[in-house]
């Protein structure tokens, strides 16, 4: 009779040939779907799909909103396809802000790492969490959900993001309204905003109609 011992150490054996995909490394040549990216072939894998150096350089604030946001998603980094993890760094100059703006395929954590940060975002009842955070804080903005950054401080405001998909998308609602060809009659219908003043927002943001 075969003992215990050896049975399951036989079965380990008989098992542990099993294939095992341990990664699906972005192809960025292929087209993306809502599911991420095709995996590039194990032949074309190299260490440099698993590295990513663009958070140590400053993001560029001088623009409209102060602000400048670097991303490490798949599309930036290849490795994290697949793996429901990305990050990217927020850098946000004396008076900026990152406008509101949705991620609808995942959730946020902000780890604050200079400066201070006015934070927040409104839930789906329409009830406003807000946080004035300092270096070493973190927040989270949980997915779907509009939320906000606002330089509150005297010196240029770093944070660090970390998200819950590879892919979490971006949507800054500012842009949504005021970016495109959408009339401005129906702006106003939809909003209850003065139309001269969509105009003019349109005017700033590169938007017609």
């Amino acid at each position: 009779m075969i003992s215990p011992v050896i049975f399951i150490f036989s079965l380990l054996l008989s098992t542990s040939h099993a294939a095992v995909q341990d990664f699906c490394v972005a192809d960025l040549e292929a087209p993306e779907s809502p599911a991420g990216y095709a995996c590039k072939k194990p032949a074309a894998v190299t260490v440099n799909d698993f590295v990513f150096s663009g958070l140590g350089i400053p993001g560029d604030t001088s623009n409209i909103i102060k602000a400048g946001v670097t991303t490490a998603f798949a599309s930036d980094f290849p490795g994290v396809n697949g793996l429901g993890i990305s990050l990217a760094r927020a850098d946000i100059a004396v008076g900026g802000v990152i406008p509101f703006h949705t991620h609808p395929g995942g959730s946020e954590v902000l780890l604050v790492v200079e400066g201070t940060i006015f934070a927040g975002f409104v839930s789906s009842a329409n009830d406003v969490y807000t946080q004035t955070l300092q270096k070493g804080d973190i927040m989270v903005f949980p997915q779907g959900l509009l939320h906000f950054q606002i330089n509150s401080g005297s010196s240029t405001a770093v944070g660090f993001v970390s998200f819950s998909s590879a892919t979490p998308g971006l949507q800054l609602l500012p842009y949504a309204l005021f970016k495109n060809d959408l009339p401005t009659d129906i702006i106003a219908a939809t909003t209850f905003l003065d139309e001269d003043q969509i105009m003019k927002l349109k005017a700033v943001l590169g938007g017609t109609g």
